[in-house]
């Protein structure tokens, strides 16, 4: 028996730092088990150089990742995504559209580090890394049976609360 994978949409304003690390991680690290995407609200038109380079550096394929509208995936002939996760609190409290398919979605508060001006705008975006790493980790970690919705809303959930986005503050304040 063949599993499903699952598709997983990281969503934030400008979808050039937090969101883009995100998909490529995981489709990095969930290769034949998840299969991600990210856009933005607001989307900027291109990566932010520091998260494409990170993932250069990083051993991480850059290749096709572009910032992009949420719109693309929010009509009849997108992708079915099976969950929507934002990455920034600006998205998370934006009117998202309705996505097809009734994805289970999730709030992963990660500070921006495009925010992060000069020095260290490096350290920003490698924290960033880390903790969406951490959390990509934990949603790979997942038993095949934590994907009916409600559990996997409640596990997403306590992904998100992990400490991680406090830390990350607090690192780049």
């Amino acid at each position: 028996m063949t599993q499903k994978i699952v598709t997983v949409l990281f969503l934030c304003t400008g979808n050039s730092a937090r969101s883009i690390l995100a998909e490529a991680l995981l489709n990095d690290r969930g290769a034949g088990r998840f299969r991600a995407f990210s856009a933005g609200s607001q989307p900027k038109g291109v990566p932010h150089p520091m998260a494409l380079a990170l993932l250069a550096e990083s051993g991480l394929a850059t290749a096709g990742l572009r910032s992009k509208s949420w719109d693309e995936f929010a009509g009849t002939d997108a992708p079915v995504i099976d969950i929507v996760i934002t990455v920034c609190d600006n998205a998370a409290g934006e009117m998202c559209p309705v996505w097809p398919g009734h994805p289970v979605t999730a709030h992963w508060g990660i500070e921006d580090p495009a925010a992060v001006d000069g020095e260290g705008q490096r350290d920003a975006f490698e924290a960033a890394r880390r903790y969406l790493l951490d959390r990509i980790e934990a949603l790979i970690a997942l038993p095949p049976g934590a994907y009916d919705p409600a559990t996997l809303k409640a596990a997403l959930a306590a992904i998100g609360a992990r400490e991680g986005a406090t830390a990350h503050r607090n690192e780049v304040a």
